[in-house]
């Protein structure tokens, strides 16, 4: 599970905006592990967390799973280099999330499609649904070629609820490329590979804020 040299993102959350902080794992115990001094994923600066401080922790697992816990900060070492000091819950209360448990949306999302060694010129499209695993896009007709197994590189704008923009390039595969029945469109859909955990936080988050956002229409619709 969750083991030495593993990438930790802590997220911590007021009324105005959520805060991101990336550190690593150096050292882990039954009820508590120790990170390096987080950095602050917006600004690119070391921070100095206080004890009693409370964050949503997450980490991508080695079978590609999303974990999440909750954490404090309960103190700090120095020896053998500075650490901080997190409460753990161990193993059995983490929350796991799949791959197959991704929530996928609705969304047009901007997204970029480059290729890795040139077979096709880059060009600009929207999703029409997105999750923390993959996503379906649009295809411009003179990319309609594109070869299922192809591996590419996305880029993603993510307009978050709050007004943040988050901007992702995650490594793709195209799974297979089709035309929607009864019209002239064609779609791809995409696979996204490896990811930075805090990259899958956020596709997570967005994919949830837009879920509610999509009940919210319907019980207005309904009403």
């Amino acid at each position: 599970m969750l083991k030495i040299g593993d990438t930790i993102i802590l997220e911590s959350r007021n009324e105005k905006e959520v805060h991101e902080y990336r550190s690593k794992v150096t050292e882990i115990f039954a009820d508590r592990i120790h990170i390096d001094y987080p950095v602050n994923k917006k600004t690119g600066k070391t921070v100095y967390l206080m004890n009693g401080m409370q964050f949503k922790a997450s980490f991508v697992g080695k079978d590609e799973s999303l974990y999440l816990f909750d954490t404090e900060v309960t103190g700090k070492v120095r020896e053998p280099i500075p650490m901080i000091v997190l409460s753990y819950p161990g193993e059995e209360k983490l929350v796991r999330i799949q791959r197959r448990q991704y929530v996928r949306v609705e969304a047009a999302v901007d997204i970029a499609i480059h290729p890795l060694n040139s077979e096709f010129l880059p060009f600009a499209t929207i999703t029409t649904d997105i999750s923390a695993g993959g996503a379906a896009i649009v295809l411009p007709e003179r990319a309609t070629t594109l070869l299922s197994g192809t591996v590419v590189e996305a880029w993603i704008v993510l307009h978050m609820k709050s007004g943040d923009y988050h901007y992702i390039k995650v490594p793709s595969k195209i799974i297979r490329v089709f035309q929607v029945e009864g019209s002239y469109v064609y779609k791809a859909s995409l696979q996204f590979l490896t990811m930075e955990p805090k990259e899958r936080v956020l596709l997570i988050r967005y994919s949830f804020e837009r879920q509610l956002e999509l009940r919210k229409k319907e019980e207005g619709i309904r009403e």
